[in-house]
C-alpha cells in the first residue's frame, strides 16, 4: 500500500464506512459508494449473522458473491471494495463485528443480524457501581479479542497478508454502548465517572490497534494511521466535547502518525475549531449543512469528505444533485463524496448518475485547477 499523508473514505462490501491511506492520485471529486447489508442480501441472498462476523472463510465466500454482483452492475466505475479481487478477495478484515469490537471486548452482548450490521442492546449496560470501577480488559485473557485474533491468524495463513481496517469507533461512541443514555446524565452529575469510562475505552482502543498493526506488519502490511467515529458528537455542546471527549481524541491522535475524523452527515461547524487542534488530521468528513469553505480553510492539508445522505441520494433530482456537487467542489474540494448506506429501492441508474456527475466535475477541475 502506497504511503500518503492523507486518508480517504473506504467502504468494503457490506461494511460500515472507514478510512484507508490515500494514493495521492485521487480525482478532484471522488465518489465512494457503499451499500447496506440489506441491499446485498436482496441482490445476492447473502446473510450477515454471527458466522459472517466470526468465520473469515464464510466472509470470503460472501465477498466473492458480493464483488461479483457489484462488478456486474457497475464494473470498476464505483471502486466498491477497491482492495478486492472479485475471485480472490484480499480484505477479509474490514466489516468484522461491524463497529462493535470494543464493546465486545467489554462483554457487551452483541446481537448479530441477518440483514444488518450487528447491534448492541439499547440501554444501560454498565451499572453505576460497575462503571465506577471499570478496568481495561486484559486482552491476553479476553474471549472476544482471542476470537478476533484467531480470525486474523486464519487470514494470514490463507492470504499471506492481513489486509483491511477495523472500525474502532471513538471514546464517545464506545462509551455510549457501555453506558447508554446515562452517559449524558453522568456528564452533568458524575463527570468523574465519564472521564474514567473514556480513559478505559481509549486505552483499549490504542492497545488493540497497536496489537493488530504489529501482526499486520509481520504479514507485510504496514499501517500507522487511526480513525475515530464521533457519530454522537452533535448530542454534545462544543464545551462538553472539549471537556470530555477532545482529550481522548487527542490521546488517540498522538499515538499514531495521522488521524481521520468521522462526523456522519451532521453540521460540524461547532466542532471544527476543536478538531483543528488534533495532531496530523489527514481526513475529516461532515454534512452538507456545514460551512464547507471554513472547513477547507481549517484543514487545508487533509483529505476532506462530504457525507451525502441516503435520503438525498434517493430523493433529489438530477439538477439538485448537480447543484449540490458543484457547490461541494467549489467550496470544499478537492474531496471525497461519500454515498454510504445506500439501501434497496435506489435504482442502479442513480448510482451511475452520481458517478457521472462526479467525473464531469473532476474533469472540469483537472482542466482548470484551483490556484495554489
Amino acid at each position: 500500500m502506497l504511503k500518503s499523508n492523507q486518508l480517504i473514505s473506504y467502504i468494503a462490501h457490506a461494511a460500515p464506512a472507514t478510512r484507508r491511506p490515500a494514493t495521492g492520485h485521487e480525482p478532484f471529486l471522488r465518489p465512494e459508494i457503499g451499500f447496506t447489508p440489506r441491499w446485498y442480501n436482496a441482490a445476492t441472498g447473502v446473510t450477515f449473522g454471527a458466522a459472517w462476523h466470526t468465520d473469515p472463510a464464510c466472509r470470503r465466500d460472501t465477498i466473492v458473491a458480493m464483488a461479483g454482483e457489484t462488478k456486474r452492475r457497475f464494473g470498476r466505475r464505483a471502486d466498491i471494495g477497491i482492495l478486492q479481487d472479485g475471485t480472490q478477495p484480499l480484505d477479509l478484515l474490514t466489516g468484522t463485528y461491524g463497529a462493535l469490537l470494543i464493546p465486545g471486548i467489554y462483554e457487551v452482548p452483541i446481537k448479530f443480524q441477518d440483514l444488518d450490521w450487528p447491534w448492541t442492546q439499547h440501554g444501560q449496560f454498565l451499572t453505576d457501581e460497575i462503571a465506577g470501577h471499570l478496568e481495561p480488559p486484559d486482552l491476553d485473557r479476553n474471549p472476544c479479542w482471542e476470537q478476533f485474533m484467531n480470525q486474523v491468524e486464519w487470514i494470514a495463513r490463507e492470504n499471506g497478508k492481513v489486509v483491511g481496517f477495523m472500525n474502532w469507533q471513538s471514546a464517545v461512541n464506545n462509551a455510549y454502548r457501555l453506558r447508554g443514555d446515562e452517559l449524558f446524565t453522568d456528564m452533568i452529575c458524575e463527570p468523574g465517572r465519564v472521564k474514567h469510562i473514556f480513559e478505559c475505552v481509549t486505552q483499549t482502543m490504542i492497545e488493540g490497534i497497536q496489537r493488530l498493526y504489529e501482526r499486520q506488519k509481520t504479514s507485510g502490511v504496514e499501517l500507522t494511521h487511526v480513525t475515530i467515529s464521533n457519530c454522537l458528537v452533535n448530542m454534545l455542546s462544543p464545551d462538553m466535547y472539549e471537556k470530555f471527549v477532545l482529550p481522548h481524541d487527542r490521546r488517540v491522535a498522538e499515538a499514531f502518525s495521522m488521524i481521520g475524523v468521522h462526523n456522519c452527515a451532521w453540521n460540524a461547524d461547532p466542532y471544527v475549531p476543536h478538531y483543528a487542534t488534533l495532531r496530523n488530521v489527514a481526513y475529516i468528513d461532515m454534512g452538507l449543512e456545514s460551512d464547507l469553505a471554513r472547513a477547507r480553510a481549517a484543514f487545508p492539508n487533509a483529505r476532506r469528505a462530504l457525507m451525502y445522505t441516503p435520503m438525498d441520494v434517493k430523493e433529489k433530482d438530477s439538477a439538485q444533485l448537480t447543484n449540490d456537487f458543484e457547490r461541494i467542489a467549489r467550496e470544499y474540494g478537492p474531496c471525497d463524496l461519500v454515498f454510504a448506506d445506500i439501501d434497496c429501492g435506489v435504482p442502479d441508474q442513480r448510482i451511475h448518475e452520481l458517478i457521472d456527475i462526479c467525473e464531469r466535475i473532476s474533469d472540469q477541475y483537472a482542466a482548470n485547477p484551483l490556484p495554489s
